[in-house]
């Protein structure tokens, strides 16, 4: 039987699910819109539809590194932070790290879903998504991942903080490859959990960054009643001085080391290339905060407990 447009709006206005899914479900089924809607459940299409609008911050950043050098970090979201106690999720999303070890398409999280799940290569990477979300009984998303591939002198060391809620991996380069320089590597990604740098070193800094800075600390300045009347040349001093500390803040190697506040990371470094023998420096790092930047909503536990007890 012709499967036709009609029939696949039909399908996904009854069931939620995304178009493509309705038509392969449709042209499986032979046109029959009963059994078409039957195969949509068993894969637990529809009910992951039905729950794709729920927020979900929470969940879990994690780090994947394999034997080739190629390390990835992702996040996957899900409404509750229970979820991310759960064993079951834990496994899924490592297998979605490892699936992105061989991915390109970072840049481009439609393509990622699109992609043959490296466990089952009859389903997508979103149809796998689709059968957790049925399993889990929340939205979930897969929203981020990044992938570094080591370079000849490259080390790559992870941390993962509080099960997951904060995930950091980071290259170090050295010809020398030991002991000491993965625990420097861990201490590096504690204090980047931590402090939460933007850049490596200021260098990397670049000038635009610098001046879109500057106007904001500026413009801040003449809005603070405590410097009404005071010179410009003081404001300016006031400004590039704060401009100055933030800038420390923000580049790891002038960051204060927080396991040992007398020195700065640069100098933890320097002491780390004299452990090892040779010359350590960073490469780069990545780090996710698990549902940062996502607008969570705010609910009252008695409310809920009262509407679930039908208790107005």
């Amino acid at each position: 039987m012709t499967v036709t447009a009609a029939m696949v709006k039909e399908l996904r206005e009854a069931t939620g699910v995304g178009m493509m899914d309705c038509k392969k479900a449709l042209t499986e089924a032979d046109g029959d819109m009963e059994v078409a809607t039957k195969l949509l459940r068993e894969k637990g299409l529809a009910a992951a539809a039905k729950k794709a609008g729920r927020i979900a911050a929470e969940g879990l950043s994690h780090v994947y590194i394999n034997n080739d050098g190629v390390g990835v970090i992702v996040e996957v979201n899900s409404e509750t932070d229970f979820v991310a106690k759960n064993a079951e999720f834990q496994e899924y999303v490592q297998n979605v790290a490892v699936q992105a070890t061989n991915s390109s398409n970072e840049a481009d999280m439609e393509a990622f879903y699109a992609e043959n799940w490296h466990l089952d290569n009859s389903i997508t990477v979103r149809d796998a998504l689709s059968q957790m979300v049925a399993k889990i009984g929340e939205n979930l998303t897969i929203r981020r991942f990044k992938k570094l591939v080591k370079g000849a002198n490259g080390t790559l060391v992870s941390y993962i903080h509080s099960g997951g809620k904060v995930a950091v991996i980071i290259e170090l380069n050295s010809e020398v490859s030991n002991d000491a320089l993965a625990e420097a590597g861990r201490n590096l990604c504690m204090q980047i959990a931590s402090m939460n740098p933007q850049f490596v070193t200021r260098d990397q800094v670049s000038e635009e960054f610098i001046k879109n800075e500057k106007e904001i600390l500026v413009q801040q300045a003449m809005n603070d009643e405590k410097n009404a009347g005071k010179p410009q040349n003081i404001l300016e001093k006031m400004v590039e001085g704060r401009l100055t500390k933030n800038l420390r803040e923000m580049c790891l190697c002038e960051q204060e080391y927080v396991k040992d506040g007398d020195m700065s990371v640069k100098q933890y470094i320097d002491s780390v290339s004299k452990a090892v023998g040779n010359t350590v420096s960073v490469e780069r790092f990545v780090r996710f905060e698990t549902g940062e930047g996502i607008a969570k909503r705010e609910e009252n536990f008695a409310d809920e407990v009262n509407k679930a007890m039908g208790i107005e």
